[in-house]
């Protein structure tokens, strides 16, 4: 996917999208649209309120609110970061960025509220002003029952679900991004039975890329070992509190895991983690994880025609002198001489 072609529609599945965002807002009590970096909507308004709504569908008022998604968006791609605003009407609303890597794609507009303080109010931006002001108080006055309806939030809860929305926005945005070069790599690898054109990787980030190799890795990984994350027999004895980081251990066989990581997923300390570890599992954290990736690479030689310095490196070492060296302090031989045995016998 080259950067000229990083559009909304070709990342995100706007189905899934759409359920997602009605529930949002329905949750939020917030009006949503997802529009694309040139304001055009790619989604259907969730929760449209009735008097913003009413105004849209007035050719003369609606060209202030596009006005307002216009600016509120510039704003917060400025920004990068959400934009909390006043509309012409002095509505809440709130523009939330899409970006991928510096790049602006589109944003989530979010908002038709009003605030509960008014001291907040006084201290947002009113990005738009009218030149028909007696056009605008008369459609006021004609929708006051529509305008009277609309939710109120404090101010701090509107911030709080911007911020959510922007976070929301960027890790489903990033895992998207990771499914679509996986995709791309696959799909180029069928049709050149080759190398991997250096040219898909434009327009991803290097965080994608190093997500997808670490995918690409325990895909590997798991086809030449133990495809079971760790047998029922063994995990019926050990406890629940651990259970979580013995599970994350197998599902993540090319992951340089750290004791700090592993407590962090058990919601433990990493001195209480590692007493615990030590004492269930019959060894300290560092020898069990040493022991069982020498175990996965043993089979790596066995099967496979891969490099030792690649299987090093696919197993998460940091180096393959060091790999060599635990390799040689369990095996009492190097993983080359353990392959040349091996496929001798």
């Amino acid at each position: 996917m080259k950067k000229g072609n990083l559009n909304l529609d070709k990342i995100i599945d706007f189905n899934k999208w759409q359920k997602l965002q009605d529930s949002l807002a329905l949750v939020t009590k917030m009006s949503m649209i997802t529009v694309d970096y040139k304001g055009k909507p790619v989604s259907k308004h969730s929760e449209c309120h009735k008097f913003c709504e009413s105004v849209r569908a007035n050719n003369q008022m609606a060209k202030y609110c596009q006005k307002c998604d216009s600016r509120g968006g510039l704003e917060a791609v400025r920004l990068n970061e959400p934009y909390i605003y006043l509309c012409h009407y002095n509505i809440v609303d709130v523009a939330i960025p899409i970006i991928i890597d510096g790049r602006y794609i589109g944003a989530i507009m979010a908002g038709q509220v009003k605030l509960s303080d008014d001291n907040a109010t006084e201290l947002l931006e009113k990005i738009v002003t009218t030149s028909h002001k007696s056009l605008a108080e008369e459609t006021l006055n004609d929708l006051k029952v529509y305008y009277d309806a609309l939710p109120v939030l404090s101010y701090d809860e509107v911030k709080n679900i911007a911020n959510m929305l922007f976070s929301l926005s960027s890790y489903l945005i990033e895992e998207a991004l990771d499914k679509n070069l996986l995709l791309e790599m696959y799909q180029n690898s069928i049709k050149n039975e080759t190398k991997v054109d250096s040219n898909i990787f434009s327009g991803y980030s290097i965080q994608n890329i190093e997500n997808v190799k670490r995918e690409i890795s325990n895909v590997m990984i798991d086809a030449y070992t133990d495809r079971k994350t760790y047998s029922n027999e063994k995990m019926s004895r050990i406890s629940s509190t651990i259970k979580p980081a013995i599970n994350y251990i197998y599902e993540n066989k090319s992951e340089n895991v750290s004791v700090e990581k592993m407590a962090k997923i058990c919601h433990i300390s990493p001195s209480y983690f590692s007493r615990l570890f030590s004492k269930e599992m019959g060894d300290n954290f560092s020898n069990y994880i040493s022991r069982l990736k020498i175990e996965w690479s043993k089979s790596m030689l066995e099967e496979t025609e891969i490099s030792v310095n690649q299987i090093s490196e696919e197993l998460g070492f940091n180096e393959a002198g060091y790999f060599i060296k635990i390799f040689r302090k369990y095996e009492g031989i190097t993983p080359s001489v353990y392959r040349k045995y091996y496929k001798d016998k």
